[in-house]
């Protein structure tokens, strides 16, 4: 695996151990605890448990990211047939089941315009006869981290300082340069990919790898893919600029203009399925956040099509408050050994608790099709309440709802060890640059590459100081080595 230069590693002053907030000594920031290498990560983590509390409440009342989008309401209908695959009632032939999807932005607050260079988010909750399903991605198929643990330090990141309340570059390249792990998610963003005409013209990505469970229990990973069916397309550096300064909701805009005039953008789900015991020797660590499945080894297969069909009548009830969340699965459908996905199951839920209330999934916008039976009661913005004499625990003699033995089929993977806090096991091809370079030489075109040399030029001529600086030339180069000559050069002029 690629590191960071020796030079870059060397303290240059003391420094002070992590510690608790109560004050005592964390053994890792990088490493959630984890049963084994690849194996569930321990609820026992104190420090992540923590930490991801922590940050879930720095604000309020807005997102703490993903904090400005819109969004609209929807059907999913089912066009293929992936029963062998899965059991999920939602994705069986013949299915139509109603959606609503938020798109974001990840850094802007809520007033940011939306054509800032970022990563959009994609989130799409399905109203299942099974329970709610959101499947809550980006569109990338990738991300900037691969363990839950180092997410607040990333967000913080690319923030604003905490003193000036100014964005800021030496923190941003200081954080990419020093987790060369992010490299193939930054090479989507300062390439096109980063300023997309508009939410109707991009893709979207579950990006994690999830599980799919079949009716005769049979196990399969997967990766969802949402192909736009009205074309991609992204503005230059220079349109968004202007549009900024001209339209700061343009995204928003555009989005509910063109469903109130009957244009609905669609999109075709289709998915990658690897078989099970793949995973285990596959030449990429299937479960890695920051890296893509190759089509040639595990084509797409169709699912469905996604269409925008409704606009909100009140976008704070409807949108903003709508709460979506990667824990949000149904029978047939399950999470990976992904532990940045195993940390976002829990940290969604908290942030919704926190942001929007206790009880978020009894707001309309939020609340199942599906009948809910349980034991849950009162909690700030309790909606509604069950009849007087109705029990309220479990086991109990009255009649009360009891669990269900067949729901017993939950996903699973083979996993024993200590605990430890480590990186995953690494795959014969695991490294931190190998598919940003081949993203960069293979399928960016010469004229998206002299984009995306203008782009870095730009943010990394940004950062004043010389040591990061240089370490985001070394990142560069490590993607491609005529990219980062080529970025020593323009940075050299532009000082000379």
């Amino acid at each position: 695996m690629s590191t960071t230069p020796s030079s870059t590693q060397q303290p240059t002053t003391t420094v002070q151990p992590t510690t608790t907030q109560t004050g005592t000594p964390v053994a890792s920031d990088a490493h959630s605890l984890s049963v084994g290498a690849d194996g569930a990560i321990a609820l026992k983590d104190r420090y992540l448990v923590e930490k991801l509390a922590q940050f879930n409440r720095e604000r309020i009342p807005e997102r703490i990211v993903h904090a400005k989008g819109g969004g609209a309401f929807g059907e999913f209908v089912v066009t293929g047939d992936v029963s062998k695959y899965t059991r999920a009632a939602v994705f069986q032939p013949g299915t139509t089941t109603e959606t609503v999807q938020r798109f974001s932005s990840v850094a802007g607050e809520q007033g940011s315009p939306d054509t800032w260079r970022d990563v959009r988010g994609f989130s799409v909750k399905f109203y299942t006869s099974e329970g709610n399903y959101d499947i809550v991605g980006n569109n990338t198929p990738v991300f900037f981290i691969k363990d839950g643990i180092k997410f607040p330090d990333f967000i913080h990141s690319q923030k604003r300082l905490p003193g000036s309340g100014l964005r800021d570059a030496d923190m941003q390249w200081d954080f990419w340069t020093l987790s060369p792990e992010s490299a193939h998610q930054v090479t989507y963003l300062m390439g096109d990919r980063g300023l997309p005409r508009s939410w109707r013209q991009m893709s979207g990505y579950g990006s994690h790898t999830y599980q799919w469970i079949n009716s005769e229990g049979e196990r399969f990973w997967v990766k969802y893919h949402f192909h736009a069916l009205q074309g991609t397309e992204e503005l230059t550096n220079e349109e968004a600029e202007a549009i900024a300064g001209a339209d700061a909701d343009y995204y928003r805009r555009d989005l509910y203009e063109a469903i109130a005039a009957g244009d609905f953008p669609a999109w075709r789900l289709s998915v990658q399925v690897m078989p099970y015991e793949d995973a285990k020797t596959y030449r990429f660590n299937p479960f890695d956040l920051t890296k893509v499945w190759p089509h040639s080894d595990y084509p797409l297969i169709e699912v469905g099509i996604h269409t925008l069909n409704r606009n909100p009548e009140n976008f704070f009830a409807q949108i903003e408050q709508a709460a979506f969340s990667p824990a949000n699965t149904v029978p047939g459908i399950d999470i990976s050994p992904d532990k940045m996905l195993q940390a976002r199951v829990f940290s969604y839920p908290d942030a919704q608790r926190y942001r929007v209330g206790t009880n978020y999934n009894e707001i309309p916008v939020n609340a199942p099709v599906a009948p809910v039976h349980n034991y849950s009661q009162d909690g700030a913005t309790r909606h509604g309440f069950k009849p007087a004499g109705a029990p309220v625990y479990a086991p109990n003699s009255f009649g009360g709802p009891v669990a269900d033995p067949a729901a017993a089929g939950e996903g699973s993977w083979e996993s024993d060890g200590e605990l430890l806090r480590t990186a995953a096991t690494l795959h014969a091809e695991d490294d931190d640059f190998g598919q940003a370079g081949t993203l960069y030489r293979e399928v960016f075109s010469a004229e998206a590459k002299a984009r995306m040399l203008d782009t870095l030029t730009g943010a990394v001529g940004g950062v004043q100081s010389a040591e990061i600086r240089e370490r985001a030339i070394w990142y560069w180069t490590s993607v491609d080595a005529e990219l980062g000559a080529a970025l020593r050069e323009r940075l050299e002029a532009a000082s000379a």
